[in-house]
């Protein structure tokens, strides 16, 4: 049974165009970009539709979908995505993930451009909820390249960088989901900001190991892969020519938001 038994479909796809428009709003999407999903039972999806800007979305634009990719309502005006093949990648791995929430934030797609996983315990409430954060190899959009690529990262870890893509977070529910891409980007900007300054202190393992069995305690919903606690100084595993090129993206993308 789905643990959105109790909601209707209206009141789901209400929540899908508040996400949307949070996502939007934060600048995590530009234009059209993103996708968003809900898994409302064992065979189907509610899905948002391609060409459209997450922020100006309206009920009647969002899709139910079957775990095969055929459409089973829509309105006339909108089609999905074709990325929606990642999302049904992730319920058919995942029975316990309800809902993803795919992203291009400014922070950690520079990472991801840049070839840098988000994998070191730096912060303790992303230790807590989304642990070791690894790359996916590049894949061509719309195609089974992405989907292929995260199949085994996602056996693990409820947050993957996509390689010059984005970003992807899944969840028990949809807040689950998008609070999962808040707390991504947010460490994501914070041990960039960190690297600016020169100095990255990672948490030491004994510490680290607390946190693991604070989590455990909390029973926090997912997976994660432990982070790294080495190098002590980010800066040994970071080239300047990667600190370059994460810097340019970043000041790219803020400059893109400011015209808006």
């Amino acid at each position: 049974m789905s643990m959105y038994a109790n909601n209707s479909e209206w009141e789901l796809k209400r929540l899908i165009l508040d996400v949307g428009k949070r996502i939007w709003t934060r600048g995590y999407v530009a234009a059209n970009d993103g996708n968003i999903t809900i898994r409302i039972g064992d065979n189907e999806i509610l899905t948002t539709p391609t060409g459209v800007s997450k922020g100006f979305m309206t009920p009647d634009m969002i899709i139910k979908m079957n775990m095969d990719g055929k459409v089973i309502s829509q309105s006339p005006k909108f089609r999905p995505s074709s990325e929606v093949k990642m999302h049904i990648e992730v319920y058919r791995q995942r029975e316990d993930i309800k809902a993803v929430v795919h992203a291009h934030p400014p922070y950690c797609t520079s990472f991801a451009v840049a070839g840098i996983p988000l994998n070191k315990c730096v912060l303790p409430e992303a230790i807590l909820t989304l642990g070791a954060v690894p790359i996916a190899p590049y894949g061509t959009p719309s195609t089974m390249e992405i989907p292929d690529s995260i199949k085994p990262i996602i056996q693990n870890s409820d947050a993957v960088l996509l390689a010059n893509h984005g970003a992807l977070t899944l969840g028990t529910d949809l807040i689950n989901a998008y609070h999962r891409m808040e707390t991504l980007e947010h460490s994501a900007q914070i041990v960039f900001t960190a690297i600016q300054l020169g100095n990255v202190n990672m948490i030491p393992g004994e510490q680290v190991k607390k946190l693991m069995e604070l989590r455990e305690k909390m029973n926090i919903p997912g997976r994660v892969s432990v982070c790294g606690v080495e190098p002590k100084n980010i800066k040994e595993s970071v080239t300047p020519d990667q600190i370059e090129v994460i810097t340019q993206e970043v000041i790219a993308k803020i400059k893109d938001l400011q015209k808006k």
